[in-house]
């Protein structure tokens, strides 16, 4: 058993909901071996509320949560990853930064709650987090010490499919 701790990246565009949530998941869930970190191509500035609500009501920790862009983790001394998640379509999309290393990535798009307006935003946010959950711990499940490169992307692909996919998701 290896004592190597996995970093992850979740990106999104505005790095105030879904990015947030799979950060927070993860580190949680990851019980040590995984650091999840998040950012945005165009971060919003602040984590939108519900986002900390949602997750404080499923007992997960919110400190140091903060909507950040992803440049920040392209200057010396940023951690290197060994999987990176974009959880919106727009992100997807976009040109990224070369990030050092050759991280796994995969689209594992979910529809953004905070989009939703009115009665059904909370609901929005419940299922996002419900979403991002079944797919980290489809991830944390995986033998990554055992899998190679290929057979891992495919298996990252299959899990951003899951159920709450985006439209974009679904396709990829």
């Amino acid at each position: 058993m290896s004592d190597k701790i996995y970093n992850v990246l979740f990106l999104c565009t505005g790095n105030s909901a879904r990015s947030i949530l799979g950060e927070a998941l993860t580190n949680k869930m990851g019980g040590g071996r995984f650091r999840a970190y998040s950012a945005g191509s165009q971060p919003k500035g602040d984590v939108h509320p519900m986002s900390l609500e949602e997750l404080d009501s499923f007992g997960y920790p919110t400190e140091g949560l903060h909507s950040k862009n992803w440049n920040e983790f392209t200057k010396p001394g940023a951690p290197e990853f060994d999987f990176i998640f974009t959880v919106c379509d727009n992100a997807a999309g976009e040109s990224c930064p070369v990030w050092p290393g050759k991280p796994l990535t995969a689209h594992w798009g979910v529809e953004d709650p905070a989009a939703v307006e009115g009665d059904g935003q909370r609901q929005a946010f419940v299922d996002a987090l419900s979403y991002l959950k079944r797919r980290i711990e489809l991830f944390l499940m995986l033998p990554l010490q055992s899998i190679d490169d290929m057979a891992m992307r495919s298996k990252l692909a299959a899990i951003g499919r899951h159920e709450g996919a985006s439209a974009k998701a679904k396709e990829s």
